[in-house]
């Protein structure tokens, strides 16, 4: 399903690192993110509810440049 909230994402197992774009254009690399969570991730039917769940304010992140 389409998410208002997330534009796309992807996963980078062997750096345990989820990278998130927002429909506002901000862009952010969460680190150490465990692969079931980004795969539990990835198969949810609400992406920004999982995101507000599991991701954020739990892992560490860097702001990607360019993001909004």
């Amino acid at each position: 399903m389409p998410s208002s909230v997330i534009r796309g994402f992807s996963y980078d197992p062997a750096r345990r690192r989820l990278s998130v774009t927002f429909v506002s254009g901000d862009a952010y690399d969460y680190r150490d993110v465990p692969p079931e969570v980004a795969d539990d991730f990835r198969a949810a039917f609400s992406k920004g509810r999982f995101f507000s769940a599991k991701i954020r304010d739990r892992y560490s992140f860097d702001r990607r440049p360019g993001g909004g």
